[in-house]
């Protein structure tokens, strides 16, 4: 069966590249993926030898192997070496870009966890309207009791760079209210983040 399409996109996933290590020469436990089993502190079954990044458990991303190069440098120094895996973001580089941070609705879902949900249209944004990029949206997903910034969603224009705004936010604990009460300047792509956290109590001002 043939298909016509303008764009095809090809996901073939990742596995981590352990075979040609000699892992089992020294001993070093691996689990049935093939990565390198590490304790809290990244510390393999050897004493003496830690692994971080794509060859463990968890998302394949530069910035997460680097944070957690980051602890491991600071854990074997005698420093509380820390990574926050709950805010790893994540980028999508389409057109348009695609980023996230925390939980996904159906996440929440799994966990019976109320939240509440506040969505802006790039189609509603000056900045994005003004360079014909109006694809997209923002979407912050806030606890439905203490108001804090549980997930954020982003599909449009710069969403990799502004998914570091609330990456920050929710590190710090931020409610949607916090977010709502920062002043962003116009016009630009960040407003719409504005928007959002606004419309988590209905209160958006452009749509």
């Amino acid at each position: 069966m043939l298909h016509e399409c303008d764009v095809v996109l090809v996901s073939v996933g990742r596995k981590p590249y352990t075979k040609n290590l000699n892992l089992e020469k020294i001993g070093i436990n691996t689990d049935s993926k093939g990565r390198i089993k590490v304790n809290k502190n990244f510390q393999t079954n050897v004493n003496n030898i830690y692994a971080i990044g794509d060859v463990i458990e968890g998302p394949m991303l530069a910035h997460k192997a680097e944070e957690e190069g980051i602890a491991v440098a600071e854990l074997i120094s005698g420093q509380a070496g820390h990574v926050n895996y709950d805010l790893i973001p994540g980028v999508i580089y389409t057109t348009p870009e695609v980023a996230y941070v925390g939980k996904s609705e159906e996440e929440l879902k799994k966990i019976n966890q109320g939240y509440k949900v506040g969505k802006f249209p790039f189609m509603a944004n000056s900045r994005a309207k003004a360079i014909n990029k109006p694809e997209g949206f923002v979407k912050i997903l806030a606890d439905n009791k203490t108001d804090k910034v549980l997930g954020v969603h982003i599909i449009g224009p710069h969403a990799g760079e502004m998914i570091a705004e609330m990456s920050v936010a929710m590190e710090f604990g931020a409610s949607s209210e916090d977010i709502a009460r920062t002043c962003h300047a116009h016009p630009t792509f960040s407003e719409a983040i504005k928007e959002a956290a606004l419309s988590v109590d209905k209160r958006q001002i452009h749509s």
